[in-house]
């Protein structure tokens, strides 16, 4: 998403008929990019980027895309080896990549011809920093092509502008991605065929979310960022109470600790770059939730202040297997 850091402190959600959510997102872009472990020498089987493919397209998301290593990268491998009885070694190896299916002749890369809508939508030209600024913006959309389309797709941007140095991200152009089912903002997700008698384990050891089966087989696995030394992840067993789509956001000062003295409610429209993303997973814990965030690249790396928070499209598929009553463990 954007690349730039931004410090919102404790944020709270009030939405209609949902309780009011505690502790959405900081809004930290890019000055602290989170450190990430390069592997640029070959790998015996397959590579990076279509390990990263390949485990998305499973249910084991790494994150956002990058074709590189890192963390989040780690856990999913070794979520995926968990699930497919692979040597838990949380490296890209061959047993992992004949586990994944990689050596089909599914592209991991695929060809996405830019449409008018991706270039000629209503971008905002910047977001604030400031939340009372942001409340004075029409809606909290993209703020560019290559925002929207990194999205999309999964991917971080400097990805994207790396697979396609010499194209122009204009309408009619033909540009490499990954072979990812898309992301759309604007499409509610659909419960899944998936969805029934499962339950949400969120881990802080691994900063993951996992939808366990009824057998305790793992049906999908996601990076998440919970918790803060104001705000730790209120460990215990809990339920989903509602699922809210394209929530507003309502800033009370008075539910904030950093809240300046002069600040006065507000409400954030909706949109990918609302302060909790595109949903928002109400649970019967008042204030907390599993959400949304304007932030994919920080998942998973930087200290959220409390709620759940995945990248859009995760929170998204999670949201097609929840109902009220799904049970969730905060460990």
């Amino acid at each position: 998403m954007h690349e730039r850091a931004v410090q919102l402190g404790l944020l709270v959600l009030v939405l209609t008929a949902l309780p009011a959510a505690k502790q959405p997102p900081a809004r930290q872009h890019h000055p602290q990019t989170p450190a990430r472990h390069s592997q640029r020498m070959a790998l015996e089987c397959g590579n990076l980027l279509a390990f990263q493919v390949l485990l998305d397209r499973s249910g084991f998301s790494p994150g956002q895309i990058d074709g590189q290593s890192g963390p989040n990268f780690q856990h999913a491998l070794m979520a995926f080896q968990e699930a497919n009885g692979v040597a838990e070694s949380g490296q890209a190896d061959c047993a992992t990549w004949q586990a994944l299916n990689g050596g089909s002749s599914t592209d991991t890369v695929a060809k996405y011809t830019i449409q008018e809508g991706d270039v000629d939508s209503r971008y905002v030209a910047k977001i604030p920093d400031d939340l009372l600024q942001q409340a004075q913006l029409p809606d909290l959309g993209y703020t560019s092509t290559l925002e929207r389309l990194g999205e999309r797709f999964h991917s971080a941007p400097t990805l994207l502008r790396r697979l396609n140095a010499r194209t122009a991200m204009a309408a009619g152009n033909e540009i490499s991605v990954p072979a990812v089912e898309p992301f759309d903002v604007a499409e509610r997700p659909k419960p899944s065929p998936d969805a029934g008698d499962v339950r949400i384990v969120v881990s802080r050891d691994d900063s993951s979310l996992r939808v366990l089966r009824s057998d305790g087989s793992i049906l999908r696995f996601a990076p998440v960022t919970t918790g803060s030394a104001h705000d730790p992840l209120p460990i215990g067993d809990w339920t989903i109470k509602g699922v809210q789509w394209r929530p507003p956001f309502h800033y009370n000062p008075d539910l904030f600790w950093d809240a300046k003295p002069e600040d006065t409610m507000a409400t954030i429209k909706p949109g990918p770059n609302n302060p909790v993303g595109v949903v928002w997973i109400a649970l019967n814990l008042e204030h907390y939730g599993l959400h949304g965030t304007p932030a994919p690249e920080l998942v998973g790396h930087t200290a959220s202040h409390g709620c759940v928070r995945l990248t859009n499209w995760d929170a998204a598929r999670i949201a097609s297997l929840v109902k009220p009553g799904t049970p969730v463990q905060f460990r």
